[in-house]
């Protein structure tokens, strides 16, 4: 059975289930979170959904969250819908994050939509500001394994990203990008 066909099975228990945790503060909602986070058996991948659906901008239906991913500045984050992030992701939406309908991202992908800027020398890097810049995937793209994806960064529809890339620019749309940085390979 697909996670679509399960989602529709069991979508009275989801409904509840996002009723339930929205009347919880979002420490609590994180406290659940993290407690599901090692787990990847169903139960747990329909708790992170519905605290997910609780405390992002806005999020469509069947989106499956994999075990142990880390996701920061959830109110900028925008899911729509039959959206899978796998196992070990690393999720930053602080600067503006919006993934389409049908967008897969493999096993220990990071998306970054901060960066740290270097203007004040009188400063370390790491307490000069940070600089936010949005990160926009459209309908229909797969992020292979371990890519890195950079703040300011579109990947239009159609596109994949081969695994292991650091996406520092956009990606055209019925393409395939890979290597560090990512450069375009071939249309698809």
């Amino acid at each position: 059975m697909h996670g679509r066909d399960l989602f529709s099975k069991y979508k009275f228990l989801i409904k509840i289930s996002i009723w339930f945790f929205k009347i919880f503060p979002n420490g609590i909602r994180l406290f659940f979170w993290n407690c599901t986070s090692p787990f990847s058996g169903i139960f747990a991948i329909g708790i992170r959904y519905s605290i997910l659906k609780t405390m992002v901008k806005s999020c469509g239906d069947n989106i499956r969250i994999g075990s142990n991913v880390r996701i920061l500045g959830w109110e900028h984050l925008d899911v729509e819908y039959n959206i899978s992030i796998h196992d070990n992701c690393y999720i930053d939406a602080t600067g503006g994050l919006t993934l389409e309908n049908n967008v897969s991202i493999a096993h220990s992908s990071s998306i970054l939509t901060t960066n740290h800027g270097w203007s004040d020398t009188t400063l370390p890097i790491k307490y000069n500001p940070i600089k936010k810049s949005p990160v926009h995937i459209k309908s229909d793209v797969w992020v292979g394994c371990g890519c890195r994806i950079l703040n300011g960064v579109t990947i239009y529809s159609r596109a994949v990203v081969a695994a292991g890339a650091v996406v520092n620019k956009d990606v055209e749309e019925n393409s395939v990008y890979g290597g560090v940085p990512a450069k375009k390979i071939k249309d698809i």
